[in-house]
């Protein structure tokens, strides 16, 4: 089944199951199915066809997996638009794809009052506030949806890749796209219909809705929705509404663990923790099992280009491979390879490659960068990884981060690891700088923990006890905080500028 037509069956199978709980607000399998297909039926009346592109510039609520599933029952290509976004960055995404239709949250009038001109080119406009056009469509029973079979290679999402360099690409996922990773997620997370996953991530992004959301409710589930992470709302959501499955990037568990309140919370339905996004410093991971023995720890590894999902370290590895994102989800095929695309012996360093039935169409209006992405049926991710003995994947970093100092290869997340090893050190992220006689040489930026104090020369000292020279930073800095985009990934082309 397409995951609309899962939507239908258990909406028919289960119809007062809860389906969504947001802000104390239960929707159910039923009433969120009826609702979708008044919004598919409002936009076939208005004579938008299959493959019709709708923006959705929401904050987190489920109104925006309601919007989710209309696109996916008519066949129209849902564009979820990053709130964090700039008004420049939000106008070249609507006037790159050439969005027919925009749904938004009115508390995001700021930045669209900058872009009058292309608000005025939208041929239908929903708004979600106090005066709100996108219930009155939700409650309309007057409209109709008139079914019609999916093409399964249908485009249904495009998501825009977070564009940490250069201007980000439109990757296009079709309704096979979207099921195999429903399915496969489903099984990689032993998902069952008594689950309920709480999401704090942004929906706008393909990891809290494809790797997460979705597959829940393809199980039968229940998604438990925040407007965004906020640890003290966090932790009384972990709480009181009986989560069974949490992610969160590093950086939550981080400030989560070393939060007092964590350690008396009663988290007896409690069986995952999940995360992805960047690498979880093994001092954190041990916390997390030592302070919750019985909740497993599953990390997820994949690109926006593959839906996302490539590989996952099931709990059994958690502390014994840390630094490995593990082995490939269901029906996925995962290979380190040379620059000639030959595979590459256990432990050599070159770039991962994955195939399945999750890769991408391809890149919106871009024909050129999806035949350098997708080549012979395998994306080439431009991550630089290794395989161990045991068939287990572990990053070394993206093949453009990697320092050459005079000639050595220095990978920043092997530095970024040590500095996690530091008691007081909270993040840290480590780049190229240049330098006359090496080309270049790594440099740290490094976020302390609130109250703990330490100098450059403590930093290179506790280093100097793991690393080579030329692996040593030559400065660190000390920040506030890391720069990061939505999906939690930290910004080192800021730290570069």
């Amino acid at each position: 089944m397409l995951v609309s037509e899962r939507l239908a069956y258990l909406a028919k199978e289960t119809p007062n199951k809860i389906i969504t709980s947001f802000q104390g607000r239960e929707t159910s399998y039923k009433e969120l199915f009826e609702q979708a297909k008044r919004l598919a039926g409002y936009f076939q009346s208005k004579g938008y066809e299959q493959e019709d592109f709708i923006a959705v510039y929401l904050i987190n609520s489920d109104y925006f997996l309601t919007c989710y599933y209309a696109c996916q029952l008519g066949g129209f290509t849902i564009l979820p638009i990053n709130t964090k976004l700039t008004a420049p960055e939000v106008n070249y995404i609507f006037k790159h794809s050439e969005a027919k239709a925009l749904i938004y949250d009115t508390r995001l009038h700021s930045i669209l009052n900058d872009l009058p001109e292309t608000m005025n080119s939208f041929e239908d406009v929903l708004y979600l506030g106090e005066e709100n056009t996108l219930l009155e469509v939700f409650n309309n029973d007057s409209l109709s949806f008139n079914e019609g079979k999916v093409d399964e290679n249908t485009t249904t999402v495009i998501f825009y890749t977070s564009g940490t360099t250069g201007k980000p690409k439109g990757v296009m996922l079709s309704a096979a796209n979207v099921r195999a990773t429903a399915k496969l997620y489903v099984e990689a997370l032993e998902l069952k219909s008594a689950d309920r996953m709480q999401i704090v991530a942004p929906l706008f992004h393909c990891a809290a809705s494809h790797v997460f959301s979705i597959p829940v409710i393809y199980a039968g589930g229940t998604v438990v929705i925040e407007e965004g992470f906020s640890p003290e709302q966090t932790m009384d959501t972990l709480e009181q509404e009986n989560i069974t499955v949490f992610f969160g990037v590093p950086a939550m568990y981080s400030i989560l663990l070393n939060n007092p309140k964590m350690e008396i919370l009663k988290l007896t339905n409690l069986r995952l923790f999940t995360y992805g996004a960047a690498p979880m410093p093994f001092g954190l991971i041990r916390k997390i099992k030592a302070m919750y023995p019985e909740v497993k720890v599953q990390n997820i590894y994949g690109q926006t280009e593959n839906s996302p999902a490539a590989t996952t370290l099931k709990d059994r590895y958690a502390l014994e491979k840390v630094g490995s994102v593990g082995e490939p989800v269901p029906g996925t095929q995962v290979r380190v390879v040379g620059e000639q695309g030959n595979p590459l012996p256990i432990g050599q360093v070159g770039e991962i490659v994955v195939k399945g039935p999750q890769l991408m169409k391809g890149y919106l209006k871009n024909d050129e960068a999806t035949r350098q992405a997708i080549r012979d049926g395998w994306l080439y991710t431009g991550d630089l990884g290794r395989m161990d003995e045991d068939g287990l994947l572990y990053i070394v970093d993206r093949k453009k981060d990697m320092i050459i100092r005079g000639g050595e290869n220095v990978f920043p997340v092997e530095v970024e690891e040590v500095l996690y090893e530091i008691p007081e050190v909270l993040e840290a992220a480590v780049i190229g700088v240049p330098h006359e006689v090496y080309g270049e040489v790594p440099k740290a930026y490094v976020v302390l923990k609130e109250g703990k104090l330490l100098k450059e020369e403590d930093i290179l000292g506790k280093c100097s006890k793991s690393l080579a020279k030329y692996k040593l930073p030559v400065e660190v800095e000390f920040i506030d905080s890391l720069p990061r985009n939505a999906s939690g990934k930290v910004l080192k082309t800021i730290l570069r500028d």
